[in-house]
């Protein structure tokens, strides 16, 4: 790609441990790029396993941004940002593989639809079953219908299977709340308007608050279902070698529960950060209640790991201050 010719996309990838995934993806892309003008960045998130060197190794014309530390998702997308020079801004999980025809329809689709800021497609795994690939914000309603059972034993149901919209067709089209950052398009003009990620989120809900902020500035989130993305799902959690804390806590739970606290505070206030705290709380407790009154062994064996949960919930209240602050990078 010469410096002067006009860019449609700018791919840009964050990859923490994940080297042979992000070979097998950087070479998905150029054989699925179906004449899409596009450049790739890619942030490694200081990799231990040469993630960085296969990069400039094998793939030269790929701009590749060494970080120094683990920056989290949301900054080192911001980095790569700032270079980036394409009309749309692409999220490309290292684990995420495109299918015929998807970074074309994208474009596509943004041209025709200017009022679109943002937009996803379809994620399916590797057995090509459907993944939640557009959903309502997280509420406390949407919460306690998760955290409750109801979504999972009531999928149809459009107020009960609301938080994932798993009643609706996942062949239909339609504007939606949010959408994962496994892939999604963005209308760069847009993001220089109200900004790229917010860096306080190391970890989750940096997509969730990006599209809240998308909304807010008259655009639209879709989801178009013939844009097909195979995703794997958590490949770089699985590479970090010390999650656990206790036996039932992990370090990526830990930093859910401190992204959900910062997205409730910010969003919904000092009131929202502690209920939702209160609320999932609470679900620990009645899940510990149930497996209290069980006669199996295994569902009795779970109530250590229920604890430190309790425990890491605690914890992520006391981090981040109630929602307040973001812990200093690495978290």
């Amino acid at each position: 790609m010469s410096a002067g010719e006009q860019l449609d996309v700018s791919v840009l990838l964050v990859s923490f441990n994940t080297r042979d995934l992000l070979r097998e993806c950087l070479l998905n892309l150029q054989r699925e790029a179906d004449g899409v003008a596009y450049e790739t960045i890619v942030v490694d998130n200081a990799s231990r396993d040469g993630s960085a060197d296969m990069v400039a190794a094998e793939f030269p014309r790929v701009q590749l941004i060494r970080g120094e530390t683990n920056l989290g998702f949301a900054a080192a997308n911001n980095r790569a940002f700032e270079i980036a020079r394409g009309r749309y801004i692409v999220l490309l999980n290292t684990d995420a593989f495109l299918r015929q025809g998807a970074l074309r329809l994208s474009v596509e689709h943004m041209d025709a639809n200017p009022q679109v800021g943002m937009a996803g497609g379809r994620l399916v795994g590797r057995d090509g079953h459907w993944q939640p690939s557009a959903r309502m914000f997280p509420s406390l309603l949407n919460n306690l219908l998760v955290m409750s059972g109801l979504a999972d034993r009531f999928p149809k149901s459009r107020f009960l299977g609301r938080a994932d919209r798993s009643w609706a067709d996942p062949l239909e089209p339609a504007p939606v709340d949010w959408v994962p950052g496994a892939y999604c398009i963005m209308r760069r003009s847009m993001l220089e308007r109200i900004g790229f990620f917010d860096e306080r989120f190391f970890l989750y809900y940096e997509e969730v608050d990006l599209c809240r902020r998308v909304k807010a500035a008259q655009s639209e989130v879709w989801y178009w279902p013939d844009i097909v993305v195979e995703h794997l799902g958590g490949e770089s959690a699985k590479k970090i070698k010390s999650l656990k804390i206790d036996r039932g806590g992990s370090q990526i739970e830990l930093w859910r529960m401190r992204a959900q606290l910062l997205y409730f505070r910010k969003h919904h206030g000092t009131l929202g950060a502690w209920s939702s705290m209160l609320l999932e709380k609470f679900g620990y407790r009645l899940r510990a209640y149930r497996n209290l009154r069980s006669r199996s062994a295994e569902r009795n064996a779970r109530l250590t790991d229920i604890e430190d949960e309790i425990a890491t919930l605690n914890q992520a209240w006391r981090d981040t201050k109630g929602g307040r602050l973001s812990p200093s990078r690495p978290w």
